[in-house]
């Protein structure tokens, strides 16, 4: 169970003194979660130390945390990009449930706020290192991203959600401006909720108008994609929490009223690129992974009372919500999401989890539930967790096998002749349109990708419907309207 959490945040207008190392935050974060428990001998206890991998260069964080908390002798594990967020504190769960640990201490932090400002000022920015490697890292296996997919550009996250959030639109039939009007409304929700968040790295109130509006810097990233609709990721943030057993908390004094239970981990992580799952718009692994998360908690939907979806674009929450079966009009987040709240790399699920750890305690007997993802809405987590205990002790379910048998479809880049558009979008470098790209359809032949620069093809792709459209590919990747 987790006894302990905490959120830091340094927010942009601190000056460069307040500026700390991403092991500082986790350190600083560290001992808010003992002090959030009521318990500050926990951390010398901590027979393990999990750190999620960050942008930043340390090689194990861990054991710089672990020497600061006075937890030394602890050993550390780092998990790579691409292992899902909810694995770690799975993974907590697991060394507390088998006795590997009497206190789990899992953190992370990010610090590319002070990385850019030390940059911009001439500086190059110091990181400690604690002259070891982790004792374990977890690296995730697969492919992410498809060669066919790098070759056309879609390289950056937001691209390739892009083409998610049009096949969304595509397969709702709703207009161009109708779609954008309905994303920048859930923004707006979401944004409503960080401004009461004292953590929230942007809390300034957005009106839907305002996130849609191309007005006040909010410039194209990927279409349909604004600034204010993506994540926001250079941040000084960090969290931390601190998971043992019902015994180690008795024995240290944590009062009960600060106990939350792990009910249930359910996660996916086969990989399947974008362009080449059967539907674009979907993720059947959230439908899986969700159905399983629950059954194990022995709870349907609607009896979570709490929610926080993995918010780093639109599309994620509502590909997310619509795969679970929750309710459009719910409140989805309890953070404000990652454009608000602020999105830190690799680790923002320990702000949710932080978050989620405070309004369960506030809400006894209530249950709550965290959602992760991986990639392009590639690998699929989701923990359920309550003020009251599980029915049984804690699960972790891997539905991968499932994901694994869904049909998925055959993608090339060197197809020639007439071919419907799937979905696109126009990729931007520098505020400028640098490359529209398109998935079409090839009937038996599968798919095929293409892209090209041509501004007069790219202006046309910004201002009218492009799904369902016939194109003419080149053979070489390339395409003509």
């Amino acid at each position: 169970m987790v006894v302990g959490s905490a959120a830091v945040s340094v927010p942009p207008e601190a000056g460069d003194a307040s500026r700390l190392e991403p092991w500082e935050l986790m350190a600083e974060a560290s001992r808010a979660a003992a002090a959030d428990a009521g318990a500050p001998a926990l951390l010398g206890r901590a027979g393990l130390v999990v750190v999620p991998r960050g942008s930043w260069p340390h090689r194990d964080p861990g054991r710089l945390v672990a020497d600061a908390v006075g937890a030394g002798t602890a050993r550390t594990l780092v998990t790579d990009i691409g292992i899902l967020q909810t694995t770690v504190l799975g993974r907590a769960a697991s060394a507390v449930q088998a006795g590997h640990a009497d206190v789990v201490l899992v953190t992370g932090a990010e610090a590319r706020h002070r990385h850019r400002r030390l940059e911009a000022s001439g500086l190059a920015p110091s990181y400690a290192e604690s002259g070891s490697e982790p004792d374990e890292v977890m690296r995730p296996t697969g492919r992410i991203i498809s060669e066919d997919e790098v070759r056309v550009g879609l390289v950056s996250a937001a691209a390739q959600y892009a083409l998610i959030e049009n096949a969304r639109r595509g397969a709702a039939g709703s207009s161009i401006e109708d779609h954008g009007r309905q994303v920048a409304e859930l923004w707006a929700r979401f944004n409503a909720v960080a401004v009461s968040n004292p953590q929230a790295w942007f809390p300034r109130p957005m009106a839907a108008d305002e996130i849609a509006s191309a007005e006040g810097g909010n410039r194209w990233i990927s279409f349909p994609y604004r600034k204010w609709e993506v994540s926001q990721w250079n941040v000084d943030q960090g969290a931390a929490f601190i998971v043992c057993s019902v015994e180690t908390a008795r024995a240290l004094g944590v009062p009960v009223e600060r106990w939350v239970f792990l009910h249930t981990l359910a996660e996916s992580n086969h990989m399947i690129p974008v362009s080449e799952r059967a539907d674009v718009h979907r993720s059947p692994g959230f439908a899986l992974a969700g159905r399983a998360g629950l059954e194990g908690a022995q709870v349907g939907v609607d009896d979570v009372a709490l929610l926080d979806l993995y918010s780093c674009f639109p599309v994620a929450v509502s590909v997310q919500a619509a795969e679970m079966g929750i309710a459009s009009e719910r409140a989805l987040t309890i953070t404000g999401g990652m454009t608000f709240a602020g999105g830190p790399l690799n680790n923002y699920v320990l702000q949710s989890g932080a978050a989620m750890t405070r309004a369960l305690r506030e809400a006894p007997g209530e249950l709550g539930m965290l959602t992760a993802v991986s990639g392009l809405l590639t690998k699929q987590g989701v923990l359920i967790l309550g003020s009251r205990p599980a029915p049984g002790p804690f699960r972790a379910v891997d539905v991968s096998a499932e994901v694994a048998r869904l049909p998925t479809v055959s993608v090339r880049a060197d197809a020639s002749g007439a071919a419907p558009v799937v979905t696109y979008t126009v990729v931007y470098e520098r505020d400028e349109p640098a490359r529209g790209v398109v998935l079409t359809e090839l009937g038996r032949a599968g798919r095929a990708l293409a892209s090209t620069r041509d501004p007069e093809t790219m202006s046309a792709m910004l201002a009218e419907e492009w799904i369902g459209r016939t194109v003419q590919l080149d053979g070489a990747g390339g395409f003509t309207a």
